[in-house]
């Protein structure tokens, strides 16, 4: 579903030049993208007064299920900034669903400017279709993926389950509420996250700057990944899949949706965001959060998807809409919708919300998305031979 935004200035845009030339050069000072070696002089010789315009840009953000909210928001924040440094009016366009079905469809056709899905595989497979250059990982900070998350659990108000952590998943008495990893982002982070766990994969602190170095000099040294002949793992995956999933909801929202509003299951396991979504929504005296003993990092990555914008010519804007999430005002709004954001400083101070857990990451484990989409979630892979859809 394409929903279209009309770029809207929360914030109003009648800044003088001096005052948005001061909030740039703040802006840049704050932005921890100085630290990663990004440069911010384009941003301010943009800061510079510029005639006025008439010209509007449409761009088309094709994103996974859950991140309506956070790119409503975050395009607002770019459409204001844009047009006052530029004269130029972003009208932003939103498409939201299960991250493997919305790679599908800018594979099929639909005009995505830039992808912001769920996991490195989607972007490969358009990338694969010959519709985005090779190299697109390395051209933004941590493997492109401006923000992060992790997989946790919901639980009824009180827990009367008693749910703590992921051996309780698979109890005969526990019903759980997950979306399908054929599908979803979401789905292939939780599948990937109970076998890791089963596995006991090696974690890192991502809330500081020496568990994040670390944990990128892992994945970089890796090279065996015995996880994945692993018995215990699969037969933990095996048995929860067929025995306490009552259904799969092709996407992250559905899934959540089904667990607080249709009250299916006694625990949710959904993208962190999502989990305070529902208790935003449906309210905080009828659920919980339990966040496991450890987990998985979850990176969503982003990407231009270079055959449209050359065509549209929409390059230049796409590529600063991008590099756009990894200034401090982004980082802001990521953190106040539950995703966890790549600034630690910004991290640290969503901790009472956003609280560090030791979490394991795909490259150092699985040896990156490639190696993990064959193995598990191609047609024929692990999950189709393991799973036995209940008879209706």
């Amino acid at each position: 579903m394409i929903i279209p935004r009309p770029g809207k200035m929360p914030r109003g845009s009648s800044q003088s030049a001096a005052g948005i030339e001061k909030n740039a050069r703040i802006l840049c000072r704050r932005s921890f993208l100085a630290e990663l070696g990004v440069s911010c002089l384009g941003l301010l010789l943009a800061a510079a007064p510029l005639p006025a315009k008439s010209e509007e840009v449409k761009l088309l953000n094709v994103s996974y299920d859950p991140t309506r909210e956070l790119y409503t928001d975050i395009n607002g924040l770019f459409a204001e900034l844009y047009k006052a440094r530029t004269g130029v009016s972003v009208v932003f366009e939103q498409s939201h669903g299960g991250s493997s079905k919305q790679a599908r469809s800018v594979i099929d056709g639909l005009r995505a400017d830039v992808v912001t899905l769920a996991l490195a595989w989607d972007i490969i497979a358009i990338e694969r279709a010959g519709l985005i250059k090779p190299g697109w990982q390395e051209k933004l900070p941590y493997n492109s993926s401006p923000y992060t998350s992790t997989v946790g659990f919901l639980v009824r108000k009180g827990n009367p389950k008693n749910i703590k952590d992921w051996k309780d998943l698979t109890r005969p008495d526990v019903q759980v509420i997950v979306p399908s990893p054929k599908t979803s982002g979401a789905g292939r982070w939780a599948f990937l996250a109970l076998w890791g766990v089963t596995a006991k994969a090696k974690t890192h602190d991502f809330s500081t700057p020496l568990g994040l170095k670390e944990s990128f000099a892992a994945a970089r040294s890796a090279k065996e990944f015995s996880v994945y002949t692993n018995a215990e793992s699969r037969a933990v995956i095996e048995k929860f899949y067929n025995n306490n999933v009552p259904v799969l909801d092709t996407g992250a929202r559905g899934s959540t949706v089904t667990f607080a509003q249709k009250q299916l299951g006694d625990v949710l396991l959904n993208w962190e965001n999502e989990l305070w979504l529902a208790q935003d929504e449906f309210g905080k005296d009828k659920f919980d959060i339990v966040y496991p003993s450890s987990s998985i990092l979850g990176e969503p990555p982003v990407a231009v998807v270079d055959e449209v914008v050359d065509k549209k010519g929409t390059r230049q804007v796409a590529e600063a809409y991008l590099k756009f999430l990894y200034t401090s005002e982004a980082q802001e709004a990521v953190a106040q919708l539950h995703y966890r954001p790549r600034d630690v400083d910004a991290l640290k101070k969503y901790s009472a919300e956003l609280p560090p857990i030791p979490l394991f990451t795909i490259d150092e484990t699985f040896g990156g998305w490639v190696k993990a989409h064959e193995a598990f979630f191609a047609d024929g892979a692990l999950f189709d031979q393991i799973y036995r859809p209940a008879a209706k």
